[in-house]
């Protein structure tokens, strides 16, 4: 072979890639000229320009190199989608066109085999689905068609989809029996058919599926699990009995008024034995005669105030008034509550077994409860057990040391009581509880204003706050150690409040090992070691919960349930497909779909299986902290 034959062929090689990606433009362009565009404009589709250049909007290619998504949302898209020139694009797996003016039957989709995210919510799609619509699309995972005119049944064969994980098909006028979910799937997590006019018995393949997160409200006739509606209550036939009839009804409202009134009673019962054990805490060593004081800090003491509470010490037999916590061995039988944080006022423990009480809930640490005092101070008592691996002086120190921290985003103790057997850590309660019920909860109004700045908001709130812990416990192991979404709380304006932080010195190491989250991480499991490199993980954690709104099977001690985010991620990120790792309820926002894209890459390099192969605290909080919108 000549030189100048070698020359050419080496050219025309070194072109070829950009060839395919002009002959892509193509397809796309056709595309373009086959819709109308009424509310904005895709003048950076050029013709005879590179798709994956970066610049055509709305287009996503694998490894920069071939078209696999087309993502264009909110243009007011009406008119007619010819999928034969979406055909023309090998590698195309998302197709998203939600909240556009799209109407007339569902295009035949079914032509484009590869495809993996089909979203199409809120248009005005209609008609009906023929029942064999999905056979041919065995690679979908994510089904949105949520909120447009469909009707007829719901085609059979998307439920036979071994691979889906997401059908949302809320908001149409489906009906009919909801069809089976097949053997074969066992990876559908979400599966939303409310407010249809679907009918029969929810099939059990469904309703009895673990870890899946269902919604099948405002379907009339729909009955079974997990609606609670029996499916035998049918109307009575025409010939029978009215008498008969009534007689039945009576005794049927009889029957479900006494087992209400049954379970009022139990749960009546239930509160008031659990805010009984709530008033009798600290109660153990300390009668009606003793006398209960609040310690104050030193440097919050008047001179004279100080001189007459330490005179009075030394003189005084009553049990309750030792208030150098020497009481006894081991320093049990202590009456009194030691404030470290006066900025809410002042307060004692008979004023905690005076307010009105209510069990908040059970963590890995112990129980939590809420009290609203007399003055109108609402706290939560958190009731903590095998906190013993400290002296008392020694505990007496860090808890002075947490009552002085001062950051926005980190919840500073007020008081605490101590005891051999339990310790009471008193801190000021937040109206919006934590990140972990506002994102898993009922998903209420509270729930509706995580939008994607608010998510931001907390997601960067708690990275400060965690690189403040991280440099005032710079000697620890686990500056934190027990970072999740249930210790993150939410303010009215949703700045978020990291708590039970830098516990690790407390904890004898078999306690520590079951109650704090850190020890979750790759590093304890592989090699039984924990370094302030876990909390990095325990925050891409919380990082990737808030950008997925999936809750973490991680969080679970035997591992079933919830979503594997670990695993799903890093799979997401290796082929490239972050972006369908989105949250659906903030993904609309297409103008920061890159921003949230690089947040996701961030929360994945927390997660490294490797420790050395995350960047510190210090490092990543820097990072989060450049995303801005």
């Amino acid at each position: 072979m000549t030189a100048v034959q070698f020359l050419c062929l080496l050219l025309c090689l070194s072109f070829t890639p950009s060839l395919q990606h002009v002959s892509e433009s193509e397809p796309l362009m056709r595309f373009k000229s086959s819709v109308n565009i009424t509310k904005g404009d895709l003048n950076s589709w050029r013709t005879g320009t590179d798709p994956c250049n970066g610049k055509w909007f709305g287009i996503y290619c694998q490894k920069g190199q071939t078209v696999s998504g087309i993502h264009v949302t909110k243009l007011g898209l009406s008119g007619i989608i010819h999928i034969e020139d979406l055909n023309d694009l090998p590698n195309l797996r998302t197709v998203r066109l939600d909240n556009n003016l799209l109407s007339g039957p569902l295009p035949p989709f079914f032509k484009l085999h590869g495809l993996r995210s089909l979203l199409l919510s809120n248009n005005s799609f209609s008609e009906e689905i023929a029942d064999d619509f999905f056979k041919d699309m065995q690679q979908l995972k994510r089904v949105f068609l949520d909120n447009n005119r469909f009707t007829g049944k719901i085609p059979a064969s998307v439920m036979q989809l071994a691979g889906l994980e997401e059908l949302h098909l809320q908001g149409n006028q489906f009906s009919g029996e909801i069809p089976l979910l097949t053997d074969g799937n066992m990876v559908l997590k979400s599966l939303d058919l409310s407010n249809n006019n679907l009918e029969g018995e929810i099939p059990k393949s469904i309703a009895e599926r673990k870890n899946l997160q269902m919604n099948f409200q405002g379907n009339q006739k729909l009955c079974g699990q997990p609606l609670n509606i029996k499916c035998d209550d049918k109307p009575s036939s025409p010939g029978r009995d009215p008498n008969e009839v009534t007689g039945k009804a009576v005794f049927m409202v009889i029957l479900f008024l006494l087992i209400f009134l049954i379970l009022v009673a139990i749960i009546t019962r239930w509160k008031k034995k659990r805010q009984s054990e709530f008033r009798m805490l600290g109660k153990d060593h300390l009668n009606d005669r003793e006398s209960v004081e609040v310690r104050l800090p030193e440097s919050i003491k008047k001179p004279a105030e100080s001189t007459k509470k330490r005179s009075n010490a030394d003189g005084s037999s009553k049990k309750g008034s030792n208030h150098h916590g020497k009481g006894g061995p081991g320093g049990g039988g202590m009456g009194d509550i030691i404030m470290v944080n006066s900025e809410k006022g002042a307060f004692g423990l008979p004023d905690l077994m005076k307010a009105a009480a209510e069990v908040l809930g059970n963590g890995s640490l112990g129980s939590a409860y809420k009290a609203v005092m007399a003055n109108g101070l609402s706290v939560v008592v958190k009731r903590i057990r095998d906190m013993n691996k400290l002296t008392r002086d020694a505990f007496d120190v860090e808890l002075q040391r947490f009552g002085k921290l001062r950051h926005p985003n980190v919840l500073t103790p007020l008081a605490y009581h101590y005891r051999r057997e339990e310790k009471l850590v008193v801190s000021e309660y937040m109206p919006k509880s934590s990140l972990l019920y506002v994102l898993h909860g009922d998903r209420g109004i509270y729930h509706s204003e995580l939008t994607w700045p608010t998510r931001l908001k907390i997601i960067q709130g708690v990275a400060r706050g965690m690189q403040f812990l991280h440099e005032e416990f710079a000697s620890y192991d686990l500056p934190h150690g027990n970072l999740k979404s249930s210790n993150v709380l939410l303010s009215e304006t949703y700045e978020p409040l990291i708590s039970d932080y830098a516990f690790l010195p407390f904890l004898q190491p078999n306690n520590a090992s079951q109650a704090l989250f850190a020890f979750k991480s790759p590093e304890f499991s592989q090699n039984q070691q924990v370094s302030p490199k876990s909390d990095v993980f325990c925050l891409g954690i919380i990082l990737l919960e808030v950008m997925t709104g999936k809750f973490p099977s991680q969080y679970l001690n035997n591992g079933k349930g919830g979503t594997d985010i670990v695993e799903w991620v890093q799979s997401s990120v290796e082929q490239h497909k972050e972006e369908e790792l989105i949250d659906p309820e903030i993904a609309s926002n297409t103008d920061s779909l890159q921003l949230m894209v690089e947040l996701l890459r961030i929360g994945a390099a927390c997660i490294a299986s490797n420790p050395d192969d995350r960047e510190n605290m210090k490092e990543t909080v820097t990072r989060i902290e450049r995303i801005t919108i």
